[in-house]
């Protein structure tokens, strides 16, 4: 069961990341100005459209490299990752934070810092 402060941790480990919050005081995290993780809670729009798919819980965002990855990480963890027609044809995921444990957390918050980190970061 993963907290804001999970994410925090794990995000904060990798290179050159900064945390930032919008105005609305959701946290975000990126490297070089370029989020990569981020807070998402739904709006009522999205809980209509998911219905009793709906996660009462707190949202977590994840860039991923495409949606193909992104389809495959809810084919193999429904319970855990999910979408929203606001994410159709982007390349990004959401999960339900609640659900993540710390392994698949390190491991998306890696990929999707690997998604937008310039290249010098990425090593040979």
């Amino acid at each position: 069961m993963a907290t804001w402060d999970d994410v925090r941790r794990v995000c904060l480990a990798l290179p050159e990341v900064e945390e930032a919050a919008n105005g609305r005081g959701q946290l975000s995290w990126q490297v070089h100005g370029k989020g990569f993780v981020w807070e998402r809670p739904l709006g009522r729009k999205d809980v209509a459209q998911l219905g009793d798919a709906a996660p009462t819980g707190p949202v977590l965002g994840a860039s991923v490299p495409d949606e193909g990855a992104k389809f495959a990480l809810i084919a193999d963890d429904p319970a855990v990752f999910f979408t929203i027609p606001h994410f159709d044809g982007y390349p990004a995921v959401l999960a339900r934070l609640e659900e993540l444990d710390d392994v698949t957390l390190t491991e998306l918050a890696g990929e999707a810092w690997a998604c937008r980190a310039p290249k010098r970061l990425l090593g040979p």
